[in-house]
């Protein structure tokens, strides 16, 4: 291996390391979900292989891996739906097979009752391991030699579950109990810094003149391709409320009265609509390009477009520099930003009346569904208005958190 290629190696070895040591890190999180997991997974095979000397022991594992969830209100959550879709089709196993027999029949009717079961809306995502338990238990069942050894061996496999379970949630509440509230805080910034690329990306083409068709249609590809993002901002808003619930962590207990998350909430759907707008501004410019003769048209100079391009170039921009300062919001500096906030919403105000009195001094109409103009100045003042509530609402939430408003 040359020099070269093992430095390469090192660097990422180094890289690797780095991430590790950061507390928030994905390769952290997933390091300690598979320490944590392996953990659970082996004390549940010890207490079931070497103290019970049980028929089955990988249940007790299985079922402690599975509760090493995400959070620990889920661990909890999961494994009492858990237990209970178990428990639900050992039982069906139970009663089918000691009053019929383990013939054929028995089997399909088994079936047929478990997967009924497992639709039932309260074992929601654990409604699937009742169809499982059962086709396990009629295997286990079937093995027996007597009454007395069945219904001690669908006995085991629930007493297995209960162990396994109790396991895993056990690994996740007392070692390092997951905590995600900066999740929140992480899907505000990413939303944020789309809505920050993008504009950077078109102000600086709208203030030189009207864009091409290709230029147009891409901007519209790109805002189109944001609903994605916006689904796992909000997941991420759900797991940081999520993960200080029933969390016994010392920090979790302190934050729980002060979290309440409502800020943070509306500052991400404030984001969401500003997507929309930015969208509809999007989709308003490239609609220019879709008229060949409109298309000729707006090619050749143009003595009333060009500022008003200008103009919403400019405005665009304070966009950015809003959206600049939402991409790294910071909890511990939440004041500092949210003062900022306020400064950049008054700037982008000032940019948006001057849009307007662009739009007036120049006699373009508002009104011509053949023209942008009217589109470009509605979503403006509505960008306008969500930057000015998103920069209220974290300031009262700046201001007021020692009363328990403050977000995370």
């Amino acid at each position: 291996m040359s020099d070269t290629a093992t430095g390469e190696k090192w660097e990422r070895v180094a890289d690797w390391g780095r991430r590790l040591r950061r507390p928030e890190s994905s390769a952290r999180r997933s390091l300690l979900l598979i320490l944590k997991s392996a953990l659970a997974a082996t004390v549940s095979w010890f207490v079931s292989y070497e103290l019970m000397d049980a028929t089955s022991p990988a249940f007790a594992p299985f079922s402690a891996v599975l509760m090493v969830q995400v959070t620990v209100y889920q661990s909890v959550v999961q494994s009492l739906r858990y237990v209970g879709a178990v428990a639900a089709g050992v039982a069906v196993q139970a009663v089918l097979g000691l009053s019929a027999g383990p013939d054929l029949v028995t089997f399909a009717l088994v079936a047929l009752v478990a997967l009924v079961i497992s639709r039932w809306r309260l074992l929601g995502a654990q409604g699937s391991q009742v169809a499982t338990a059962a086709f396990f238990a009629f295997a286990t069942y079937t093995g027996a030699s007597s009454d007395t050894d069945q219904v001690k061996e669908l006995g085991q496999i629930v007493l297995l579950v209960l162990i396994g379970s109790a396991v895993g949630v056990g690994v996740n509440v007392l070692i390092a109990p997951p905590l995600r509230y900066r999740s929140a805080e992480w899907g505000i910034r990413a939303l944020a810094q789309e809505i920050h690329d993008l504009l950077d990306t078109m102000a600086p083409e709208l203030g030189e003149g009207a864009p091409d068709a290709d230029t147009t249609q891409g901007w519209r590809d790109r805002a189109d391709r944001t609903g994605t993002l916006v689904s796992q901002s909000r997941e991420g808003l759900r797991t940081a409320r999520e993960s200080l619930r029933l969390n016994p962590h010392p920090w979790a207990r302190r934050r729980r009265g002060t979290l309440t998350f409502e800020a943070y909430d509306r500052t991400m759907e404030a984001l969401v609509r500003m997507i929309s707008q930015v969208t509809a501004i999007t989709r308003s410019l490239d609609l220019q390009h879709q008229d060949e003769k409109q298309q000729e048209e707006e090619s050749s100079p143009d003595r009333d477009y060009a500022p008003f391009l200008r103009a919403y170039a400019a405005f665009l921009s304070s966009v950015v520099d809003f959206t600049e300062i939402l991409a790294t919001l910071d909890e511990d500096h939440l004041r500092d930003q949210a003062g900022r906030l306020d400064e950049a919403a008054d700037d982008l105000e000032r940019c948006r009346r001057e849009v307007v009195r662009t739009t007036e001094d120049r006699g373009l109409s508002l009104t011509d569904p053949t023209e942008p103009y009217g589109v470009l100045v509605v979503e403006a003042t509505r960008l306008s208005e969500e930057c000015r509530y998103t920069a209220d609402v974290l300031g009262d939430s700046a201001d007021n958190g020692s009363s328990g408003s403050r977000t995370a």
